[in-house]
């Protein structure tokens, strides 16, 4: 089954065309990375997909997402933002906010141990009843993450999740992405960091200038691809079977 299907998407913001005939499919268990320059149109893409945009031409799980309500798409789909913005609840009172979709007047025996379960799962349980504005970076970025994944969702979308964060925090944040895919979910990720990408998603889709430039494995990564993309000249190295792009200094070039 398809888990995202987009098809002919256009979207406009102040007058500007941000995306231009979007057009692609992504089948369920896929880890999907979007790679592409500033102004890509990653990010729209991506709300689009989310519902957090007014448009036609999505459909989730093979059915147009207008046609389901709130809490109906919260239950299919989860979205993590870039960044969000610390408070004074508890990690256990955030991470709960995930199960709204399902909470009557208040949590059930069963929303707790989806909380519960989730933290643990992410290795912050440490973390439950630390207020949200003293996390570091890497923390408040798991705490989102479980958040969505609270919500039990057969579709786990991420914008730029690894953004300032440690070598470890962004580990540990691609690792929760696959694992999710690996239990049979699927991943959506917006990225800018093209090898951490290339050493954890299955599938790359470059964008620039609100279209699709190339899309497939890991056997489209070629130099050209790049100079294309990002408008730079790069070596493609392989190393422990993972390609990783280098970026030639200028006066490195022919």
């Amino acid at each position: 089954m398809k888990a995202v299907k987009v098809k002919g998407l256009y979207f406009t913001y102040n007058g500007s065309d941000v995306l231009k005939g979007i057009t692609l499919e992504v089948e369920e268990g896929e880890f999907v990375a979007i790679l592409g320059p500033n102004g890509a149109g990653k990010s729209t893409l991506l709300k689009c997909i989310a519902g957090l945009l007014q448009c036609s031409g999505v459909e989730v799980l093979e059915r147009s997402i207008q046609e389901y309500s709130r809490d109906e798409l919260a239950k299919l789909l989860a979205y993590v933002p870039q960044r969000i913005i610390p408070g004074f609840m508890t990690v256990f009172d955030m991470v709960l906010l995930g199960r709204r979709p399902y909470m009557g007047l208040r949590p059930s025996r069963r929303d707790i141990e989806v909380v519960t379960s989730t933290l643990k799962k992410l290795d912050i349980s440490h973390l439950a009843l630390k207020h949200s504005n003293r996390l570091s970076g890497g923390e408040l970025q798991k705490v989102s993450i479980a958040r969505a994944l609270a919500q039990e969702p057969k579709i786990l979308l991420m914008d730029e999740p690894t953004n300032n964060l440690d070598l470890k925090s962004q580990l540990d944040v691609m690792e929760i992405a696959k694992n999710f895919v690996s239990s049979g979910g699927t991943s959506i990720i917006v990225m800018h960091d093209v090898n951490l990408a290339l050493r954890f998603a299955e599938r790359f889709i470059f964008m620039k200038n609100g279209e699709i430039v190339a899309d497939g494995g890991k056997e489209i990564l070629k130099p050209r691809l790049f100079e294309e993309v990002y408008g730079v000249k790069v070596v493609i190295h392989e190393v422990s079977g993972v390609p990783v792009v280098i970026p030639l200094h200028k006066h490195s070039l022919p």
